[in-house]
């Protein structure tokens, strides 16, 4: 139905619905243009956190299925697989990268293992902002830890005296890692058998004072919290290493 009352031109009623109309055009407009600020704002502030991310080579959200760390195989051949697959699950919460032995702290690599490369990295973000790190390697030692732990458990120093160096090589990253994780005086436990008891829960507990990024430290990020699940996946491609070539053909081929 239409209005029949008559709208005279010029009117003070014509007026009032010409104001009210460009009133209503102007909320409008107003709320459109807030509308694309607060959607640019939204895209900047996201942009800067990926930038950010990405500086301080840190994984985002999404990346959570990729496993470089825990997918390179360690250069040390042998060992108990409990523990082998122990040391890959480290390096995925703390070097999560292709190549982890040559990784430092802050995203940079070093082409020079024959020692621990000893630089301290300005730490960008966390608790610890401001101080600087010497991580490095696979399992990211720094400098003081590496040469503690190489005293106890590597093969043998390099070089004489006061100029006695321990190499960084991949191998022997490994395997001072893995000789420290096997010691049951280290950790005030044996962390083979509480593997073999299925509570990676609380290794990663123990662990965390040391690589704080395991779950319960001061520095998780967003592949700790996956880490057991990681833990049983590496296990069962090291326990499949452990199986004499014919028993592994015979798991592959299923009963007639």
């Amino acid at each position: 139905m239409h209005n029949s009352f008559p709208v005279l031109r010029d009117s003070l009623l014509q007026r009032s619905i010409v104001l009210r109309a460009e009133m209503d055009m102007a909320a409008k407009e107003e709320t459109y243009t807030l509308g694309k600020f607060l959607t640019h704002c939204t895209i900047i502030l996201w942009l800067v956190f990926i930038l950010m991310n990405l500086r301080t080579g840190q994984k985002l959200p999404w990346f959570n299925t990729d496993l470089k760390g825990a997918q390179a195989p360690l250069a040390m051949e042998g060992g108990d697989p409990y523990i082998r697959a122990l040391m890959r699950t480290i390096s995925a919460s703390e070097s999560n990268v292709t190549n982890p032995y040559s990784i430092i702290y802050g995203g940079s690599r070093t082409q020079d293992l024959t020692q621990h490369p000893d630089r301290c990295i300005t730490i960008s973000v966390g608790p610890n902002l401001g101080n600087c790190s010497t991580a490095a390697g696979r399992y990211q030692f720094i400098t003081t830890t590496w040469q503690e732990q190489s005293k106890k458990y590597h093969p043998g120093a390099e070089g004489l005296w006061l100029w006695q160096h321990y190499s960084f090589e991949p191998h022997y990253q490994d395997v001072v890692t893995y000789r420290w994780l096997s010691d049951p005086r280290a950790w005030n436990a044996d962390l083979s058998q509480l593997l073999r008891s299925g509570e990676i829960s609380t290794v990663l507990h123990k662990l965390s004072p040391t690589w704080t990024s395991l779950g319960y430290g001061i520095e998780t990020n967003d592949m700790s919290a996956s880490l057991p699940q990681i833990y049983q996946e590496v296990l069962k491609e090291e326990l499949a290493l452990t199986q004499p070539p014919n028993r592994q053909a015979n798991l592959a081929t299923p009963n007639p």
